[in-house]
């Protein structure tokens, strides 16, 4: 093995999947991303156990991991199909923001969606999203979806 060699298959990409369109167009991307540098891509869920779920205490017994892992595999076979094989995959948990940046140490790329699952979806940039281009400790990509690009749209044509 070469030094070029060795340096290349140290090359990772995170990219955050929340089974949102735009983690799903994030997904896509990263994995363009990492077939064209040589990078391994690692699909990155984050979960954790809500204090309360729309207003109520939460009694059920819910498996919060087993349910990431569910949207996980669901986003990652819509967006890549069977292109899939090379990628690695975590679900962790705690808050995204956190498990991300964790993720992302020693990485080369941190790849998001502009949007999540949470929030108003008027804006354009999740707090996900924009939490990690503020603190992440590798260059960040942040990926639009057909959704929020047409939101973009919509907002500039209205102020026109």
């Amino acid at each position: 093995m070469t030094a070029t060699e060795s340096t290349e298959s140290r090359r990772r990409i995170i990219v955050g999947v929340d089974g949102s369109p735009a983690s799903r167009s994030a997904l896509e991307w990263a994995v363009g991303q990492g077939a064209l540098t040589g990078a391994v891509v690692e699909a990155v869920t984050a979960w954790h156990f809500p204090a309360t779920y729309g207003g109520y205490p939460i009694v059920a017994e819910t498996d919060w991991q087993s349910n990431a892992q569910t949207i996980q595999d669901i986003a990652v076979k819509e967006a890549l199909g069977d292109e899939a094989t090379s990628l690695a995959r975590r679900v962790a948990q705690g808050h995204p923001v956190t498990v991300l940046l964790d993720a992302a140490v020693g990485a080369d790329l941190l790849v998001v969606g502009s949007r999540g699952h949470g929030g108003f979806t008027g804006m354009l940039l999740g707090s996900v999203s924009e939490h990690v281009v503020a603190h992440a400790p590798c260059a960040v990509v942040v990926v639009r979806s057909p959704v929020a690009a047409g939101v973009a749209r919509d907002l500039a044509s209205s102020h026109s």
